[in-house]
């Protein structure tokens, strides 16, 4: 146990990251956690070798195979989105005006849907992967896949050109959603110099107290 208040949280149990540190989704946790003051203990796994693919983490951390994946105590939580609302109910990033939280879900969904599929698929396959390393099938995906995270950093970027933020003019769960895989995108091929309300962005929510960088 922590023997921590946070948020209301009240004594909390200790929290564990099973993740792979180059991972977008699992970075949102541990900036959610920044955020909100509370510690997280981090294992770490190699997607690219397997690990989560084992017979004692399917048994034991994931049967679906697949990180981030919150420890708290003995109960195990998938999915980076979920992950991130138990951390950061009752705090500032959740906006307690019912639209505005539900526009703050309707950010989080885009970004699963729309952004990360396309954005965050592109970096892991040219800079961990490696283009020359592609399957046939993969890089019959790449145009798609090019137009599609295009299409969603456009959407992005016309919404931030007269707003701060995504939703209540203050940081909450959809800029850090976003944040984790946008401020890399370049490493997937998308120069952010072309969404310059974009690139204001991530430097926003950079400047942010209790921010933490991707290979903090």
């Amino acid at each position: 146990m922590f023997g921590m208040t946070v948020f209301g949280y009240g004594t909390m149990e200790k929290l564990v990251l099973h993740e792979d540190p180059i991972s977008g989704n699992c970075y949102k946790i541990r900036l959610v956690a920044a955020h909100v003051g509370l510690p997280l203990e981090r294992r770490s796994y190699d997607i690219r070798e397997g690990d989560t693919r084992t017979p004692e983490f399917l048994a034991t951390v994931n049967a679906n195979g697949r990180i981030p994946v919150l420890q708290i105590g003995d109960r195990f939580l998938p999915e980076s989105g979920a992950a991130c609302i138990y951390l950061a109910d009752g705090s500032p990033l959740i906006p307690t005006d019912r639209f505005d939280r539900a526009d703050m879900f309707r950010w989080m969904f885009f970004e699963q849907y729309n952004h990360e599929p396309n954005v965050a698929t592109l970096r892991f396959w040219l800079a961990f992967v490696g283009a020359d390393r592609l399957s046939d099938a993969q890089r019959a995906q790449l145009p798609a896949k090019r137009a599609a995270g295009e299409a969603a950093l456009d959407l992005m970027d016309a919404h931030l050109r007269d707003r701060a933020f995504f939703v209540a003019d203050r940081l909450t769960l959809a800029d850090i959603a976003l944040y984790a895989y946008t401020h890399v995108a370049e490493e997937g091929g998308f120069d952010l110099v072309r969404w310059p309300a974009i690139a204001a962005w991530c430097a926003r929510v950079a400047a942010q107290p209790g921010h933490i960088a991707l290979d903090a």
